[in-house]
């Protein structure tokens, strides 16, 4: 087993990816703090974990508030004595809005989750990590976190600034066994779409030209065993960058 002992965090784990690689990371021996706004929905997360022999407990955590992500980190040392893997999933997405037509409300509850959560989350687990020079982050970042053309302008400015703060954690604490890394999935088959709720016509005809370039859409899966990668040591050389899974679709 890859995380034989390990003491895994993630968060969005209800559904989609988070769920996928939960029950992967579990699979592979690690225990869970299965993690998601929806309590319940988390607990058949962790029903499916026990049912194989896993070992996983949900928490309700809403990641827009600083006090759910302490409270998240502090149930994972309260409940398995530590931490090993930090997995930010979870995010959300516009509505496909271009500059002019953002909202205020609607760019802070979007940098709220996709961005400050993944900062909050990380500055609580450092100095668990620190403490035993050894620990672990992925953050799941988006393709839209590469390029301009994959969503509107506030979710791919909150992805973007996530490939850069996982650069330079990566970067700032390499020589003290921590590890950071971000995956960019392409068109994944989740439910982040339920998150969208007016579409913006203009900047949707605006990124159809980028988005039709998909040459198919992944398996949350997938996902799941490029985040299993990351948290193994296998990965241990990895640290600091991005990793595309997308099926060729910024291959063109």
């Amino acid at each position: 087993m890859r995380l034989q002992g390990k003491v895994a965090v993630v968060t969005g784990a209800a559904s989609g990816m988070g769920k996928a690689i939960a029950i992967l990371y579990a699979k592979e021996g690690a225990k869970v703090i299965v993690s998601d706004i929806h309590e319940e929905a988390a607990a058949v997360t962790v029903e499916e974990i026990k049912a194989a022999n896993g070992d996983a407990v949900a928490v309700r955590a809403n990641v827009a508030e600083g006090t759910d992500i302490d409270q998240l980190i502090d149930a994972a040392v309260n409940t398995y004595g530590t931490l090993d893997i930090l997995v930010n999933n979870a995010g959300i997405m516009d509505n496909f809005e271009p500059a002019g037509d953002i909202k205020d409300e609607d760019w802070e509850r979007i940098f709220a989750v996709n961005t400050t959560s993944v900062m909050r989350a990380t500055r609580k687990a450092l100095p668990i990590f620190l403490d035993k020079q050894a620990g672990v982050i992925i953050n799941v970042a988006s393709v839209g976190g590469l390029f301009g053309a994959r969503a509107g302008a506030a979710y791919t400015a909150s992805k973007h600034a996530v490939v850069g703060f996982t650069k330079n954690t990566g970067f700032m604490y390499a020589k003290q066994g921590v590890r950071c890394n971000a995956i960019a999935p392409g068109g994944v088959e989740t439910n982040i779409g339920a998150s969208m709720t007016h579409i913006n016509e203009f900047g949707m005809g605006r990124t159809q030209p980028g988005m039709a370039l998909n040459p198919q859409m992944g398996k949350p899966e997938q996902i799941a065993e490029l985040a299993l990668f990351l948290a193994s040591d296998e990965s241990s050389f990895v640290n600091g960058t991005v990793v595309t899974a997308d099926g060729g679709w910024t291959a063109y």
